[in-house]
Parts: C-alpha cells; structure tokens; sequence
C-alpha cells in the first residue's frame, strides 16, 4: 500500500487501525526522498532522530496512548524554522554550518502533538523573494513542471508536500509565502492572522512582524488539524449560512496572467452556485505606497540582521550583500514614514469587512516561471518588477489579517485563490475553503514517473481516504 497517497488525516487514520505504522510511513517517503528529490531539491537537510521519532510514535499507537489525532505524521519544516537536531540555514552557507539545540515555539508544538519531522525544506536566502533557490543548496523545482519554480519562500516545503515527500508541512509567510507557492503546487496553505499561533525562540524578523507560521498540506481537513496543534484552538467550523464575498481579479493597474482570472471566475461562479453573494469590485485601498516600501523594509531588516551578525553576512549572495548596504544608509525618518503607512493600514483594515465577510483574489498575478529566475520579468505581456506577481498578497500580511490559499479549477498547471478575512475568522475561510474543495475534487497529483523529462500533469484525483 502506497502511503504517500493518503493525506496526514487519513495516515494516522490507517494508524489508529493497525494497518499501517508511523515507521513503515517513513521507510516508504525515505524511499521516495532518495529517488525524487535530487530532481526536485526540496530538502536542505534531514532529521538525524526522525527513525526515533517515528519508533516512538509506533509504540504510541500501539499501547493506545497517543499525543494527538496526528501523532506519528512525518511532516516537512522551512528551512528558517529553528528545530532541534537541525540547522536553521535560511538558505545561508554560514547558518547552514550551526545546528540548533532547541525548538522554537510553533515547532515544539508540532513534535508535542506527536509529528515526526523529516527534516528542513529550501528556501532562497533569508526568505525574501518568491522563488526557491540559493548558493547554498541550488534551485527547488516545481513537481508539476520540472523547468518551473514553485514559488517561494517556501518553495521546498510545497514541493515536498505536493510531490508526495512529506504528508504535511509548516511554513512561514511574510508577504505571501505559504499562499503563492501552495498555489502553484494546487495545495492548502493557511497564513493564520496576527497573534494567532505564537512564535518564541525563532530566527531575527527581516520584515518586520509581517512574518506568520503556518501549515501547508494537501487537504482542508489536514491545515484544520495542523492549524489547532499551532494555535491551541479546537477544529470548528465557521458560520455555515450565505456569506458576501468581495471578488476583486486584479489590484488597481496590475496585470495578471488570463489563465488565473479564468480560475478566479470559476471559483466565484461556484460560490455562487453554493448560496453566497458574490459582488466584484476593485479593492478598495490605494497599496501603491505600501507596495512602493516593500523592498525598503527588506533592505532595512537585512541591514539589521546583518549588523548582528556579520559571519552570516559574510557569506550571503552578493545581492542580499547590497540589499543590506542600502538599507544601511536609509533615513530613519523613511522607516518611521513607512511604519505610518502600516499603521493606517491596519487601521482601516476593519472596515474593509463592514459590507463583506470574505475577500476574494487570486493568490498570485503570474503563472510560475523559470526556477532559477528571482521573479517573472513579465505578467500578460507587460513589464513587471520583483513584487508584480505578489501584488495580491503582501497587504494581508501588513495588515496581520488571515488568510487562505486553496486550489482553483484548471485543466493545466495549479492555480490558487486566495480567501482573506478579518481577524479571528480563520473557522469562517476554513469552512468557506472545505466547501470549495469538496466541489472541485481535492489535490490532483502530478506526474512523477519521469526520470529526466519534465514532471506533467496526472489525471489522478484527490488524496485517498480524503
């Protein structure tokens, strides 16, 4: 019996019956790890306890008392989560020499809930972009398409995750980070709001508080589990009646790719079809400064960072390098004007909800494009800078509210939406996500028999036991 193909709700569900093992989990994705992922580079390192982890998982389910409803669900961290046993490289050559000693918050609370970890998913260096792919540990491809990125920062757990390398992942989203990559991958991703899961003990904040944990998987149910393991709250559902979703395709000028608004439409015409009032409108705030700051807060963070530490400066790319030597020389009257543009911008960010209960866009404005490129150069033809594919997604993380990515229709490469709401309403867009779900069919696997030729699509349908 393949393993692989059941979601993490399912696995522990075939462990709760005796027919499988959280140690016969892991000998199989170790397998599949060993043949799949020097194509794919999803990990950048692995967990030297796992097999202990997932032995003392075995005896759990066996004596009848386990730590949860995952207990023994090898899952896959980012490589800027600190972990014991592990580095936290953040894509660095230097930190990827330094092995933690602890757990931050969010990742203790993974392995007290049971979960064993395989080990450390790749990121491009210090998280700040939106592809995969580093010095350190070279490019992270797309399961879907080897040519293409899936997206980033936390492009090696989506890939994991999607190609069948890990049942589940935890990630962390500082501008779009968990959303845009699970929608290329055609995976769940829940960026919770502000405050929602704490977070002690982790690596320095580059933008500013923008930067939240969350979980990544291939069903609702599993991101509902993994989400109350982090956050402390039950699974509940939120409010079942009609909800009025704001529809907004595209933000002010922006372009985005046809294909993403064909899916966009079809995801809003089947939530009309569900019973909810679905009214298409432009977004209402003007983010032309905020979008204007972002790579300012970047430089800033860096440049902070690195004066705190100068060994791991010393090694970084060359671009990060002169990323931080811009952010050295910024005013501090330019970080005061942008934190002002944040205040207004959280402020106002309730009464985006006054005449709508969910908003609604895609999660990213470009299909996926060449792993090895920063960003695509162009979105439908026209020019496009670094931010033009995450125009749809930075706001949400300025304003700390939460969100969800879940896979829309297409008949070619995944592509996501996004369901934003305000705070507090991770239950409502959960609920609102699972009935999406259940109308489009689940996670579609991508081909992965090829051995050299580009991975396409399979017309397998959703996860088994889902």
């Amino acid at each position: 019996m393949k393993l692989s193909q059941f979601d993490a709700t399912g696995l522990a569900a075939l462990f709760s019956q005796g027919t499988a093992t959280p140690t016969e989990a892991l000998e199989q994705v170790e397998q599949d790890i060993a043949r799949l992922d020097p194509k794919l580079g999803c990990y950048s390192a692995r967990n030297p306890m796992a097999k202990a982890e997932a032995a003392a998982a075995t005896e759990r389910w066996r004596n009848g008392v386990t730590r949860g409803p995952l207990d023994g669900v090898p899952i896959i961290l980012k490589d800027n989560l600190v972990a014991a046993g592990m580095p936290a490289a953040w894509g660095n050559r230097t930190l990827a020499s330094r092995r933690c000693h602890v757990d931050e918050g969010p990742v203790g609370r993974l392995r007290a809930a049971g979960l064993v970890v395989l080990g450390k998913g790749n990121t491009p260096e210090f998280a700040v972009e939106g592809y995969t792919d580093n010095l350190t540990f070279g490019p992270t491809r797309n399961p879907f398409d080897a040519r293409l990125t899936p997206g980033g920062s936390s492009g090696g757990v989506v890939a994991a995750v999607a190609s069948g390398l890990a049942w589940a992942g935890l990630g962390t989203d500082g501008g779009g980070s968990i959303r845009r990559p699970a929608g290329y991958c055609g995976l769940v991703g829940l960026k919770p709001g502000k405050g929602r899961v704490p977070r002690s003990g982790g690596l320095a904040q580059v933008l500013l508080d923008f930067e939240d944990v969350g979980p990544i998987a291939r069903s609702m149910r599993d991101v509902a589990s993994l989400d109350s393991i982090l956050s402390g709250h039950p699974v509940r559902s939120g409010a079942g009646g009609p909800l009025r979703v704001l529809l907004v395709p595209r933000m002010g000028d922006a372009p985005c790719d046809p294909e993403i608004l064909t899916a966009l439409k079809a995801a809003a015409d089947a939530l009309v079809d569900l019973g909810h009032d679905v009214t298409e409108a432009a977004f209402p705030l003007n983010l032309t400064e905020l979008n204007r700051a972002w790579p300012r807060i970047a430089e800033i963070g860096l440049a902070r960072y690195f004066a705190d530490e100068p060994d791991v400066a010393a090694t970084a790319a060359p671009k990060y390098q002169e990323m931080a030597a811009r952010g050295a020389s910024a005013p501090a009257t330019e970080l005061y004007r942008i934190l002002d543009q944040i205040a207004e911008l959280r402020a106002a960010a309730p009464h985006l909800f006054a005449t709508c209960d969910v908003i609604m866009t895609p999660t990213a404005a470009a299909m996926p494009w060449n792993a090895t490129e920063s960003y695509p150069r162009q979105i439908n033809g026209l020019a496009v800078g670094p931010r033009g594919s995450a125009v749809y997604t930075g706001w949400v993380n300025a304003a700390g509210l939460p969100a969800l990515a879940i896979p829309a229709p297409s008949d070619g490469l995944p592509i996501g939406v996004q369901l934003v709401g305000p705070m507090d309403s991770e239950a409502r867009l959960m609920t609102l996500g699972a009935s999406l779900e259940r109308r489009f069919g689940g996670f579609r696997w991508p081909d992965l028999t090829g051995a050299d030729a580009p991975l396409a699509l399979s017309s397998a349908s959703q996860c088994v036991g889902s």
